[in-house]
């Protein structure tokens, strides 16, 4: 993608709304990746969501452009001190407790390998892939023809009875069609962890058998 944007002269935009300040394991998610972004964007994190706050940050090419020229942009709130404020404390709390490195190791020494374990279990997951607290797993009918255990854009039977039955664990999910999102805080305990990989298993048990393939 960053030597497309390059040939044809395009701005590459990393948005860092979701998976930015810790969520994979590291400051940014493009950081893992070897890749420098011209824009990056985020938001929620920056500030744990106390007070709304999103932002921009720019490469020195395009930000030295407005060097010259006031940048014709600005909203009611832009710069508001109070998010400001929770901003700095966020990210201070962050590098003093040493939340992005727990990110990290919970994804790889817990979630990881607990959620591969539950797709040896499980033939229902057709796919897991993340980093960090930052985990999908992908539902099927058959892994051989990759058939959605719900349809694109709706739900299912399959997916109901594993959304209440991860309800009656105690265990909240958010699912996306035929995904479970696995996105823990980034301050979770591995002992959390576990906890919340055992609940998972029980619940999707119930749907165990609607799988069809071989």
């Amino acid at each position: 993608m960053r030597a497309i944007c390059d040939h044809y002269g395009i701005v590459y935009i990393a948005d860092e709304v979701m998976c930015g300040f810790g969520r994979t394991g590291s400051w940014f998610a493009f950081q893992q990746h070897d890749v420098k972004p011209d824009l990056v964007v985020f938001a929620k994190g920056v500030n744990s969501g106390y007070v709304p706050l999103g932002g921009v940050i720019l490469n020195e090419a395009i930000s030295t452009s407005f060097n010259d020229r006031v940048y014709p942009g600005g909203l009611t709130y832009s710069g508001h001190p109070l998010a400001c404020a929770a901003a700095v404390a966020t990210i201070e709390a962050m590098q003093n407790e040493r939340i992005v490195q727990n990110a990290q190791r919970i994804g790889d020494e817990v979630l990881r390998p607990g959620l591969q374990a539950l797709a040896d279990t499980h033939r229902i997951i057709g796919d897991v892939r993340g980093l960090g607290v930052f985990f999908a797993l992908e539902l099927v009918t058959d892994r051989a023809t990759k058939e959605p255990l719900a349809p694109y854009g709706a739900t299912s039977p399959a997916m109901n009875e594993i959304v209440a039955a991860s309800r009656n664990e105690a265990l909240l999910i958010f699912t996306n069609y035929n995904r479970i999102h696995v996105v823990p805080p980034c301050t979770i305990t591995p002992g959390e962890a576990r906890e919340g990989l055992a609940r998972l298993d029980r619940a999707l048990s119930v749907a165990d058998h609607y799988y069809s393939g071989q």
